[in-house]
């Protein structure tokens, strides 16, 4: 795991530096050599660690993983994309990269040369890498571009961009879940699929994703979980599958997106193979400390009541920080809870109990950092706004809170 301990600690508090006893005879000869070594070592791994960050951001926003044999040669949704324009893609969530645009692009958007509305400039913007999480080969057929291979990344799902150019169009940013994203819809486009399987997907709506429904063909989907503010989290994920974030990436890589390799799960039965080569493993302790160097975003200023927030954490300290503890305000790392403790359930008439498809059966307590940036809120989106969380927690817990503590709680989790 990604540490940002100085390079004289492995990140588990063990020293790295080691000097042979005939070397430090002396304590000043001794303190002196250490002191060396370590500011080496400091350099050196200070390199390493930009590195592998560098590494993972790339893997994180154009990495496919091989997975156009899924979304191209079995899905075909290089077909779909070939025909929709830019003003389509972005209705249903698809982001541009700002950054990504030449100024000769830019200018051509904002005085009306570049048309949004022609199918020619999505695949422009493809060419350019600009469509997050979208990694396409367009080539020259007969003399015009044509989109060729289509595959997907983590960036899809798990960014978004600040909209500073326009709706859609900005600066990325990483690690913030895109819940303008109708994957369902998207999905559906592919002329390989029948119409049931098209119904179940434009079911899911914006923000939502069901990341077992192709394993065990029931429908339940998630909300898009953020991806930052992870480090020092041990359960990642809502049930708490896996003991670090290469687990969960191992999962979606290979079962959801399509790339090549392999996961096995025995508590699920799921094991899945695709490919003969292995596209995945070498790339994920790179992604992994790409993805806990991501802090939570702090709360915009004036988005909160300081004096509100301050008597809101009075509340919160005698009512929720049994379960949200510590500086991540979860206790994910010491125990998971049974489905009776999760406010998400039971899912709506109709949908399965989600830990129940799991590999726990059970949930993590969700850590707060952030949590003002990605409504809707449990596991499902069941909860539409933060007072409607606080709300579910005093109805059913007989938390007693009266209408101004319950608004102060509010403003109190708007702040962190």
């Amino acid at each position: 795991m990604f540490s940002r301990h100085f390079t004289c600690s492995d990140g588990r508090g063990n020293s790295r530096v080691k000097i042979h006893e005939s070397i430090v005879r002396g304590v000043l000869v001794g303190t002196f050599l250490a002191l060396v070594f370590a500011c080496g070592s400091s350099d050196d791994s200070g390199a390493t660690n930009a590195d592998q960050l560098a590494q993972g951001k790339q893997t994180f926003r154009f990495d496919t993983f091989g997975d156009e044999t899924k979304w191209t040669d079995a899905l075909h949704l290089d077909q779909a994309i070939s025909t929709v324009d830019p003003t389509t893609a972005l209705k249903v969530g698809l982001k541009v990269d700002s950054e990504a645009l030449p100024q000769a692009v830019v200018t051509g958007i904002q005085n009306g040369s570049i048309s949004l509305t022609d199918p020619a400039t999505t695949l422009a913007l493809l060419k350019l890498d600009a469509v997050v999480g979208v990694k396409a080969t367009v080539t020259s057929v007969n003399g015009k571009d044509t989109l060729t291979r289509v595959g997907i990344t983590c960036a899809l799902c798990h960014s978004t961009v600040d909209n500073a150019f326009a709706q859609g169009i900005g600066k990325r940013l990483d690690g913030w879940p895109n819940r303008d994203l109708d994957v369902g819809t998207i999905v559906a486009l592919s002329p390989a699929l029948d119409d049931a399987a098209r119904a179940v997907f434009k079911s899911w709506g914006p923000g939502r994703y069901d990341p077992r429904f192709n394993l065990d063909e029931k429908n339940g989907p998630q909300v898009i979980p953020p991806a930052y503010g992870l480090e020092g989290i041990h359960s990642v994920t809502a049930t708490g599958d896996g003991q670090d974030l290469q687990y969960w990436n191992r999962y979606v890589a290979v079962t959801q997106m399509g790339g090549h390799g392999s996961f096995s799960e025995p508590r699920t039965g799921v094991s899945v193979t695709n490919g003969t080569d292995d596209l995945v493993s070498s790339k994920l302790p790179a992604l992994q400390a790409y993805q806990l160097s991501i802090p939570a975003p702090a709360p915009p200023a004036g988005s909160f009541d300081p004096a509100a927030a301050t008597r809101g954490k009075q509340v919160f300290d005698g009512s929720c920080a049994t379960c949200h503890s510590g500086p991540e305000f979860t206790d994910a790392n010491t125990r998971l809870h049974p489905v009776s403790d999760s406010m998400g359930e039971p899912e709506s008439s109709g949908v399965p109990s989600y830990a129940s498809r799991s590999a726990t059966k059970m949930y993590r307590t969700a850590p707060l950092k952030g949590i003002w940036q990605h409504p809707p809120y449990f596991h499902n989106g069941s909860a539409a706004t933060l007072e409607d969380v606080v709300s579910v927690y005093n109805d059913r817990r007989s938390l007693g809170l009266t209408s101004d503590q319950r608004a102060d709680l509010v403003q109190y989790l708007k702040s962190l």
